[in-house]
């Protein structure tokens, strides 16, 4: 599934690897360059590189590690997004719950990936991500912004923030709809809970986005928990 919103002529995935570690680079050109309908159209060793290729080659997912000189990937990843541009990035990070992580989501990413992943999910990923239609492991991304918008664990709780009056532009279904991505919840598993098809809720979902200016469900999510429509629960959800 390389999706009808991949960015070349010819439906295939052009992705851009960025990470300063050449041997982390080779081995995932090698597992996506083996797929039919990716296509590797470069590399970069930092994040001010990623932000010129990004640029220049105009791919449609950028694979961005977070550690890297002259520019990290969280910087890279906001310059990208404030860009405007149509590349989706994935954050490769070692640990699920890394604070680089969460940063990036804020910077803009539409998703995070270990450094670990198996090949099979490294290319659902990629496609899931270019498709704009799903996210990487929502609830694992769900726990991850409840730990680091609570702020560890530490201190009272944040003051709730005023809603945005954006919300109001919503629909009661729409609403509904946007309380369950934030929960984590597929495309199918909506459709299951409120009895609806899968089309229905990929039209709410895509009216959402319009609505509130944002790029994609993990930047749904971050919307919720920053905006206090989501109000963290349980710390060890």
């Amino acid at each position: 599934m390389t999706g009808a919103d991949d960015g070349s002529g010819d439906g295939t995935l052009r992705l851009l690897l960025v990470d300063d570690q050449p041997l982390l680079r080779m081995g995932f050109r090698l597992v996506l360059e083996s797929e039919d309908g990716i296509e590797v159209v470069g590399e970069a060793g930092d994040g001010a590189e990623a932000v010129r290729l990004t640029a220049e080659l105009a791919p449609d997912v950028v694979l961005m590690d977070v550690r890297m000189p002259v520019m990290d990937g969280i910087e890279a990843t906001k310059q990208i997004a404030a860009a405007h541009s149509a590349a989706r990035v994935i954050i490769l990070t070692t640990f699920d719950f890394d604070e680089y992580a969460f940063a990036g989501l804020q910077a803009g990413a539409s998703a995070f990936l270990l450094k670990d992943v198996a090949p099979a999910e490294l290319v659902t990923a990629v496609r899931l991500v270019a498709s704009g239609d799903a996210v990487v492991s929502p609830r694992v991304t769900q726990r991850l912004l409840e730990t680091f918008v609570r702020g560890q664990g530490a201190g009272p709780p944040a003051a709730q923030p005023a809603p945005d009056p954006l919300l109001k532009d919503l629909t009661p279904r729409e609403l509904e709809v946007l309380r369950t991505i934030c929960e984590g919840l597929s495309n199918a598993e909506i459709a299951h809970r409120f009895f609806l098809s899968e089309a229905t809720v990929k039209s709410h979902v895509r009216r959402i986005l319009t609505k509130l200016h944002l790029r994609d469900r993990v930047q749904a999510v971050v919307y919720g928990y920053e905006t206090g429509l989501i109000v963290p629960s349980n710390p060890d959800y």
